[in-house]
């Protein structure tokens, strides 16, 4: 028994010094240096920082056509003095905020007129689509480069007052959310953020003004620098007087939330009066329709009768 115990020792030691004369050997035949192994990490690394990196995309023909667009209106000096101002102001009322707005408008202002009145001159003189008589070419021509010209500030303005009108018409609901978030005890600018991203689908105008107006409340050190932009980007009086709420609110410290419940309902009986008003013209505005296409046809069903039955006697 003595003589198996033994032997069982024996090989339990032959097998842990096989164990180690094998790690030993592997260690050797293995090992690397550590600046060898920096060395190796490092060229790995950047084989697959290398395979990693996007392609190079070519630009895209939006980007090359704004690079040409802007060159062309840096050249003649389109952008700069109180004219770009008021230019990039006019834009921003009508909601478009982006800095490559300006440079669309400039260039489109610019290259409209020349190319209706090529268009023009195609139409009349080349091509003979337009039957124009000889001495009615050149106002007609005069009169695209001139409709050019117009084009783009009817439009701006279009859409100026359409924003002005939708601004003013959501501007209660709005108010009521901002109401709610107020008395929760959230911050001006937070409750701003938060209305905007809950009126993102239904009321997407009033929310980019909103979201605008947070931001610009974070990030400018003036806080009536933002509610002075707020106003002028809307150009409405709901919004210049929800401006001026909150001004008092801040120089005076008053309550936020009873201001913006009472300019709500103010807002909100002043739409109401509007649809009112507009329905009380509705007589007026439908006797002219009334008078010229209705009338005359009742007039002729009753008295074609009597008309064809006395031509008939005679």
């Amino acid at each position: 028994m003595d003589f198996d115990a033994s032997e069982k020792n024996f090989s339990i030691l032959v097998c842990v010094a096989a164990f180690v004369v094998f790690w030993a050997v592997w260690t050797a035949l293995t090992w690397e240096a550590p600046i060898e192994a920096r060395l190796r990490a490092l060229r790995t690394r950047r084989v697959k920082t290398r395979t990693d990196q996007p392609t190079v995309t070519r630009p895209s023909t939006k980007t090359t056509s704004l690079g040409l667009m802007r060159k062309i209106a840096d050249r003649l000096n389109l952008l700069r003095g109180a004219a770009a101002d008021q230019t990039t102001r006019k834009l921003r009322q009508a909601g478009f905020l982006s800095r490559d707005a300006s440079v669309v408008y400039v260039f489109a202002k610019l290259a409209l007129p020349l190319a209706l009145g090529f268009l023009m001159i195609i139409l009349t003189s080349v091509t003979d689509i337009l039957d124009v008589p000889d001495n009615f070419i050149a106002p007609v021509c005069i009169g695209g480069v001139l409709l050019g010209f117009v084009l783009p500030e009817l439009y701006i303005k279009n859409i100026t007052t359409k924003r002005r009108e939708i601004l003013t018409q959501v501007l209660p609901e709005g108010l009521d959310l901002l109401t709610i978030c107020v008395e929760a005890g959230l911050s001006i600018d937070a409750a701003f953020r938060r209305v905007s991203r809950e009126m993102t689908s239904s009321m997407p105008e009033l929310a980019a003004e909103f979201e605008m107006t947070a931001t610009e409340l974070t990030y400018l050190p003036d806080r009536q620098q933002a509610l002075e932009n707020m106003s002028e980007r809307s150009d409405s009086p709901a919004i210049a007087a929800l401006v001026n709420a909150l001004r008092q609110t801040e120089k005076y410290g008053t309550p936020l939330a009873g201001s913006l419940r009472i300019l709500s309902q103010e807002f909100r009986q002043t739409r109401q009066s509007k649809a009112e008003e507009k329905g009380a013209r509705m007589p007026a505005l439908m006797t002219v329709p009334l008078m010229v296409f209705i009338l005359p046809t009742l007039i002729t069903v009753l008295i074609a009768p009597a008309i064809m039955s006395a031509f008939s006697l005679t």
